[in-house]
């Protein structure tokens, strides 16, 4: 009795395999029959769903081949009971992907369309099956067969197309940076340039006022990345008030090139904006600017004067600060006297006297020289600004004048000249003292 019911079983499991091959084959044939209407309503959904879509007649074209591509395949999957196991992609949907990949449309965009167009197609083939089948039995287990084909579809066609969206933007970023590049090097080296295609190639607008930055991350970072330069190029946008995205430009993993826009009318940085990037040295990050420059000649000088920045930087080291302006005092001097370090280290030499050594109370000495010299041989304004009482500053300038040899209006723009070096060039024009001479300048007081 027991083998006999096994065998009743047998027969109605293979008689309801039959009765649903059938209807998947009579559905499937319907949505070959009706892939026009079916792909439309596929298209029209994805299309309000999806905001990145909008308004771009040509990647709705090619989504809507995508679909029918998709959906014939799927059909004939179905109809012929085709093994899913070497499933591809159709040459629409890949062509589809790539071009979202240019126009730079998410992935998400790209995935969200599949899961979209699976539900419509899955509602209208359940509807179909609902209507043909009366036998309920038959009706799940054939919905179940297109449920199951559309997912294992879609699981392998979306992770083929996506794999061919990464490779194209890839490519189109290799090829979009090599223009951007080669844009940027005609614009640097001063040749002529037609204005409106550059900014379109560049992403940005050459005609207003810029500020060039040059941004590095020191190199005992071994995480450096180059998302963080180009996020503190962007808070440094933020801070100056940019209503536009910044020009970032890669150069290494260490570091980037950088144009804020500053819009049509731009006035000189006030010297606390740049105090409202936080968190630089922390993060190992460093950032040198030009000044402010204007048009496509402005674009060009303020990087200049940014790498000129960034070279002094470098050259400071450690007793370089987060940011380096080419526009703060001294700075322009500096640069220039960086490039002859050794008439500079003459120079040094020859105006300072015995202040021209590495140590740290000739350093104080000169620190409190510069200071009390920018402020006309101010005392008691030397005092305020370096928070010190007036008898310590009489002091240092003392010691300061009998170190050198000689009165401090003697050869005056020398002596000058001399302290912007040293304070921006410390080690590269300052000699290391010997051990005779490295307490011989006292700065107690």
């Amino acid at each position: 009795m027991v083998r006999s019911g096994q065998d009743s079983t047998s027969r109605i499991d293979v008689d309801v395999d039959a009765a649903v091959r059938v209807r998947v084959v009579e559905v499937a044939a319907l949505m070959a029959d009706s892939i026009a209407e079916l792909t439309q309503s596929m298209q029209a959904h994805q299309a309000a769903e999806i905001p990145e879509l909008h308004g771009d007649p040509l990647i709705i074209d090619l989504l809507t081949a995508s679909n029918e591509n998709n959906l014939q395949t799927i059909m004939r999957i179905l109809r012929y009971d085709m093994s899913l196991s070497e499933a591809t992609a159709p040459p629409a949907a890949v062509e589809y992907a790539r071009r979202l990949a240019q126009r730079g449309i998410s992935v998400n965009a790209l995935n969200r369309a599949y899961r979209l167009g699976q539900k419509i197609a899955l509602a209208w083939t359940v509807e179909r099956v609902y209507e043909a089948e009366p036998d309920p039995l038959i009706a799940y287990r054939t919905s179940r067969v297109f449920l199951d084909v559309s997912f294992e579809y879609v699981d392998i066609v979306s992770e083929q197309v996506t794999h061919e969206y990464e490779a194209e933007r890839a490519r189109w970023h290799a090829n979009q940076n090599s223009v951007r590049f080669a844009t940027i090097a005609e614009i640097l080296a001063g040749e002529p340039l037609d204005v409106p295609t550059a900014e379109a190639i560049l992403g940005y607008r050459l005609r207003q006022h810029h500020l060039g930055v040059v941004l590095w991350r020191s190199r005992d970072r071994s995480a450096a990345e180059l998302r963080d330069l180009e996020r503190f190029l962007a808070k440094l946008a933020s801070a100056l008030g940019s209503a536009s995205q910044p020009l970032f430009v890669p150069q290494d993993k260490l570091s980037a090139w950088g144009w804020i826009s500053l819009g049509r009318k731009a006035a000189p940085l006030a010297a606390g904006e740049l105090q409202k990037v936080p968190d630089l040295d922390a993060a190992g990050v460093y950032m040198a600017l030009g000044d402010c420059g204007a048009g496509v000649t402005g674009f060009r000088t303020t990087h200049i004067e940014a790498r000129s920045a960034y070279e002094l930087a470098l050259l400071a080291q450690d007793a370089a600060p987060p940011i380096t302006s080419f526009a703060e005092p001294g700075v322009r001097a500096a640069s220039l006297l960086a490039g002859d370090l050794d008439a500079t280290r003459r120079l040094v030499r020859t105006a300072l006297g015995a202040l021209a050594v590495d140590t740290e109370p000739t350093a104080r000495l000169r620190e409190t020289l510069a200071t009390f010299l920018g402020v006309q041989g101010s005392y008691a304004a030397t005092a305020e600004l370096m928070h010190l009482h007036k008898n310590t500053v009489k002091y240092r300038i003392a010691k300061a004048v009998e170190a050198r040899g000689r009165p401090l209006d003697d050869d005056r723009l020398n002596l000058e000249l001399a302290l912007t070096a040293c304070k921006w060039l410390r080690d590269s024009v300052l000699p290391q003292p010997s051990p005779e001479r490295a307490g011989t300048v006292n700065t107690t007081n």
